[in-house]
């Protein structure tokens, strides 16, 4: 739904996704991120506004010089970084201490991927996301419950990623360098549905719809294209718009999928 206005938000710093790398060099630090999460890093790389905070090793008998893994978030995301001493516990060669105060990084890491966005955050970048777009965050929030239920890491069996299930493609052409990244995610899954209700003249349940199976689809069967799933995705996603919009007290909910949408 479209809506009034363009309030301008301050976009919340968040965690990008785990990949291989390079070797690293040994410069150990403890890092504190902005949203509360911390974690023990071999080095740090500035690149522009992002820096790659690259994993002590924890597997057995890894070396700091073999491959391991890194996350990035904006410069911003870091609070504080300190020195990790490297001294081992009496009896305690240092790679068996160090794995034994760091525990498994790469779990606790993706765990705390799933887990570091807030609601209010996942709210702030929707709303940021949606005014930039006119595009009614409550709305946006209906897509990325249906289609994610939340799970910034989520991965569809067709291979559509993050929040709002961008597939690698659409990614690409958006521009989204990491869809695991939540607000590369909802940014790019924003853009493409305002680019569907441009295309279908603001009618949400034809944009919905494209978003789902494809504008080809819709143009194919001029309108919600008789899919088992899409048609419940539409009603799904409209359910939850309309469910929102009464726990707001608001008056003017949309119709049915069945009602709308049909040409």
């Amino acid at each position: 739904m479209r809506m009034p206005g363009n309030l301008k938000l301050r976009a919340v710093p968040v965690i990008a996704t785990l990949i291989a790398v390079a070797p690293l060099a040994r410069a150990a630090e403890h890092i504190t991120l902005r949203n509360g999460f911390s974690l023990d890093c071999a080095r740090r790389e500035v690149t522009g506004d992002r820096v790659r905070l690259y994993l002590l090793p924890t597997a057995a008998g890894q070396t700091a010089g073999e491959a391991t893994n890194y996350i990035e978030v904006s410069v911003g995301a870091i609070l504080r970084a300190e020195a990790i001493p490297d001294v081992a516990p009496a009896g305690q060669s240092g790679a068996v201490a160090e794995r034994a105060a760091l525990g498994d990084a790469k779990a606790s890491t993706t765990a705390a991927l799933t887990a570091a966005l807030t609601a209010a955050e996942l709210r702030q970048l929707l709303v940021r996301a949606g005014s930039a777009h006119n595009i009614d965050a409550d709305l946006l929030a209906s897509v990325v419950r249906a289609e994610s239920n939340g799970d910034a890491l989520a991965v569809s069996r067709a291979g559509a990623r993050g929040l709002m299930q961008l597939m690698p493609a659409t990614a690409s052409e958006l521009n989204v360098r990491d869809s695991f990244a939540p607000e590369e995610n909802i940014g790019g899954g924003t853009a493409y549905l305002d680019q569907l209700l441009t295309r279908y003249h603001d009618n949400i349940a034809l944009a919905l719809a494209a978003y789902n199976a494809g504008p080809g689809a819709v143009d194919r069967y001029h309108g919600i294209p008789p899919y088992a799933e899409t048609r419940a995705y539409v009603a799904r996603v409209i359910r939850e718009f309309n469910r929102r919009k009464r726990a707001g007290g608001a008056a003017a909910l949309l119709k049915p999928a069945a009602q709308i949408g049909a040409k």
